[in-house]
């Protein structure tokens, strides 16, 4: 990745830690409350996805410069982001601008190892509108609605915190009958410059229902 494109992910790094609450979500309401978790219906949205190898630190380091290369202008329409603090790049101005949002979700296939990362992207693109990414390793793709079990924590982004509070929801989600499918998805929503404890942190399953059981 060349030098703009890390200098604005340096900058998108501090504008995170500074105004995380700014940042524009996926849509969601919440249609149940349990003392360990929440289950919410989402929205259908979009993402930006790749899949990379390595631990936590490394794949998450790697994926995220492919996914903020195409978020600042690394696609066939040159649309791009304009940071301000604490640094900013500078290139040919954008005829339009793609926000960042939050979280950035990942989940692991167990079988190879292999890690995929999600941005989020803006509600007023569609997969029509969104520009095509120049690197081929990124993927477009609308995710379905869908009902999800949520626990949010704050601290550390360790494999073994995750791994506790993935142990707790699937606990839970036991006590509660509420049975699940697919991969667990940790999102996150701050910077690395957030303090441990003032992060938002999310491990995710998407629950099934009686009438959608599983295919």
């Amino acid at each position: 990745m060349n030098i703009a494109i890390r200098t604005v992910a340096a900058a998108l790094l501090a504008a995170l830690a500074l105004n995380v609450s700014a940042l524009e979500e996926p849509e969601y309401e919440v249609i149940q409350s349990f003392e360990e978790f929440e289950l919410r219906e989402y929205a259908p949205y979009i993402v930006a996805e790749v899949d990379v190898t390595g631990d936590m630190r490394e794949s998450g380091n790697s994926a995220f410069r492919i996914l903020a290369g195409y978020i600042f202008g690394d696609n066939e329409a040159k649309v791009k982001m304009e940071m301000t603090a604490p640094v900013s790049a500078t290139s040919t101005p954008p005829s339009e601008k793609m926000a960042m949002t939050a979280p950035v979700a990942s989940s692991v296939d167990p079988e190879s190892g292999v890690t995929t990362y999600s941005f989020v992207m803006e509600r007023k693109y569609t997969m029509d509108t969104l520009p095509e990414p120049l690197d081929d390793r990124i993927r477009i793709r609308e995710v379905p609605p869908k009902v999800m079990a949520v626990r949010k924590y704050s601290g550390r982004w360790t494999q073994s915190t995750y791994e506790k509070h993935l142990q707790q929801l699937q606990s839970a989600l036991l006590e509660a009958e509420i049975k699940t499918t697919g991969e667990p998805i940790l999102a996150r929503y701050n910077s690395p410059f957030s303090l441990p404890v003032f992060r938002r942190n999310e491990v995710m399953l998407e629950a099934l229902s009686q009438e959608n059981p599983p295919i």
